[in-house]
């Protein structure tokens, strides 16, 4: 299978580059303005590589498209504290420049497996989001943090429709707070854009403790990358065609805690790293008013748990890792780092 993925140098790309080239015969030709996350695998053989815009390159990435099995999407933004500051750019990027690939895919008869978001549920009240049943609710114009769960909505609908009218083959994939290395950067977390797991490594390591959101009552569904990413093969192996045409969300119902707890669990596991003990005893938990920290146009969603019936039925595909194994994995992720961590904090 030749995949082309744009967005690899990113979270979800690394591991994915990662998983396919360790477990299958895939030729990956990969695009990303940065390739600095891809470390060893560039030497790979069935690695290729190229630096570019994905708004300037449309000639190069029709040709890849055309001339590829599987395409994966996988560049936008994907930060609260990117997407409430640049909602325009959130919008180009994450819309209307992946709704060109979408039109490629089309046009040249080629599947394409893309990255929708546990978002797109908004402020649904379904105690379980599920794919193809939940309604899709989302806040008042004036919190712009909805622009990335409307982007993404539309670009579902988008899909599903070139299915529909055109014949396109796809897949749509919805990741639930996937948790794990190369998450974000610790450049990120400085400027308070980090996800949720780095932001509180690093405020725990440089600034003495966590600042909880509105108290951090937030629940979430955390999923170990690792996890993840075998459903994601899973839905990009398409096995007897059972992923065509369908929504998946990936995630870990049974990891649902909220923002506080995460917190308190990243402490307990730091205070047993010897790296981390001193400045983990140290770390206190503060709260914060939403307002205070992202700006009136932000607003919060209260609770997120998937169905993962649906990829248990079709592709046989369950989470395994628990909470604490998780928080365990990552933080002995950053341990393994920390020197270079250390170095970035004091030339920074």
């Amino acid at each position: 299978m030749n995949i082309l993925i744009t967005g690899i140098n990113g979270f979800i790309g690394t591991h994915l580059t990662e998983y396919l080239l360790a477990h299958t015969e895939s030729h990956i030709q990969g695009f990303d303005l940065y390739d600095d996350n891809l470390g060893d695998l560039l030497p790979q053989p069935r690695l290729s590589f190229k630096k570019g815009d994905l708004f300037r390159e449309d000639a190069w990435l029709e040709e890849q498209i055309a001339s590829c099995d599987v395409v994966l999407p996988l560049a936008g933004i994907a930060k609260p504290a990117y997407y409430i500051k640049k909602p325009i750019w959130t919008f180009e990027l994450d819309f209307e420049q992946n709704l060109k690939i979408v039109k490629w895919c089309a046009k040249h008869h080629k599947r394409i497996v893309f990255p929708s978001t546990s978002e797109v549920y908004g402020l649904g009240a379904s105690e379980v989001f599920l794919e193809d049943e939940t309604p899709l609710v989302t806040g008042p114009i004036v919190k712009t943090r909805w622009i990335y769960s409307c982007c993404k909505q539309m670009m579902d609908r988008m899909i599903f429709a070139y299915g529909q009218e055109r014949g396109l083959a796809f897949s749509i994939f919805r990741p639930f707070n996937w948790v794990g290395p190369r998450l974000d950067s610790f450049k990120d977390a400085e400027e308070h854009s980090a996800r949720v797991v780095t932001q509180m490594i690093y405020d725990i390591l440089y600034r003495g403790g966590v600042t909880l959101v509105d108290g951090g009552r937030q629940r979430r569904s955390f999923t170990w990358v690792g996890d993840a990413i075998e459903g994601l093969a899973a839905i990009v192996a398409n096995k007897d065609g059972r992923a065509d045409g369908q929504i998946f969300n990936i995630g870990n119902p049974e990891n649902r805690h909220s923002i506080r707890e995460l917190a308190e669990f990243l402490i307990e596991e730091m205070k047993e790293t010897p790296a981390f003990r001193e400045k983990a005893s140290q770390a206190v938990l503060r709260d914060a008013p939403a307002a205070d920290y992202y700006g009136k146009t932000y607003e919060d969603v209260q609770d997120r748990v998937p169905s993962v019936e649906k990829m248990e039925r079709l592709l046989g595909w369950k989470p395994r890792t628990p909470m604490r194994d998780l928080v365990r994995k990552t933080v002995a992720y950053y341990a393994e780092r920390f020197d270079e961590f250390d170095e970035f904090n004091e030339n920074r």
